[in-house]
């Protein structure tokens, strides 16, 4: 990543508030939140691996899926932590760049994943009788290595051109992490690339997946309505409801992010928005995909005793 044409040697990360009474509350909270995120993901990953049963493709997805929230959550979390807590809200300009490529990498990362979710349950409710041999071992990590690979390398190009930019020697970030849209209001003089970054990212990252997810689904429900038993049917809908339910929220707040123009870019609303998809979604995960799961309920019971 050579070539990088900065001036300023670190950032300001203004975090949400600078009242000491509402930085307190705040590091309670997101200490709360990040510690539900780690015993939630932890506890998934550990039952997944220790019981049998669990040792099923939509599994496997599932503790990759609670791996990358637990990896994601990291990113963010401990240095909201500390800014909450501490006078010295500074980020060095290498801190930045590295919180901004790893975020970014495992942000798109997880929307390759939750596309390969999303065939995994096509491939489960259209080969019910075959599904374990329609979705081995091998195929189930080629398609989770492909999900990281294709985010890197796309967080990787990004990083790159950002890292050409000239910021200005105002390097206060209005938020509590290095994000695209925040970099770009430091920048000096007029941005010609900045529309291309954003139409790689969104196509690349975020309507790809998308358009998978749908075709996936579209298959689904075709498949679903040939089912004649409303029972049967009812049951099959019901094994994508977590994965449906993730991918609402998720793509979701990315797209209100994202999607919109540069000129509709709102701090506030945006810090509430960005917190979710970074901090809460990685916590509620775990939550979405245990609490109605009768397996995951036998496997916690079979671990407590």
């Amino acid at each position: 990543m050579e070539g990088s044409n900065h001036t300023v040697t670190e950032f300001i990360l203004l975090g949400f508030s600078t009242d000491p009474m509402m930085q307190l509350v705040l590091f309670v909270l997101f200490l709360g939140v990040y510690s539900m995120t780690l015993l939630g993901n932890i506890t998934l990953i550990v039952l997944i691996c220790n019981d049998s049963r669990l040792h099923t493709p939509m599994y496997f997805f599932i503790g990759n899926l609670s791996f990358l929230d637990l990896w994601y959550s990291s990113v963010y979390t401990p240095k909201i932590i500390v800014t909450c807590i501490s006078e010295d809200k500074s980020i060095s300009y290498a801190g930045c760049m590295c919180q901004f490529f790893f975020s970014g990498g495992l942000a798109y990362s997880e929307c390759y994943l939750l596309a390969a979710m999303a065939y995994d349950r096509y491939m489960a409710i259209s080969k019910p009788l075959i599904y374990a041999q329609a979705m081995p071992i091998k195929l189930c990590a080629f398609l989770v290595a492909g999900s990281y690979l294709g985010g890197f390398i796309n967080c990787f190009i990004i990083t790159k051109k950002v890292m050409t930019w000239n910021f200005c020697s105002d390097n206060v970030i209005e938020d509590f992490f290095c994000d695209l849209l925040p970099l770009v209001k430091l920048v000096c003089g007029k941005l010609d690339d900045y529309q291309g970054i954003m139409y790689f990212l969104l196509v690349s990252n975020v309507m790809t997946p998308i358009a998978l997810i749908l075709a996936s689904y579209v298959f689904i429900i075709a498949t679903i309505l040939r089912i004649r038993s409303t029972k049967s049917r009812l049951k099959a809908f019901s094994t994508c409801s977590s994965h449906l339910i993730s991918v609402t929220l998720y793509y979701g707040s990315i797209l209100y992010i994202y999607a919109r123009p540069r000129s509709n870019y709102s701090v506030d609303s945006d810090k509430i928005v960005s917190t979710f998809y970074t901090v809460v979604f990685p916590m509620l995960n775990p939550m979405i995909y245990s609490l109605r799961n009768k397996d995951v309920k036998e496997a916690v019971k079979k671990l407590l005793k």
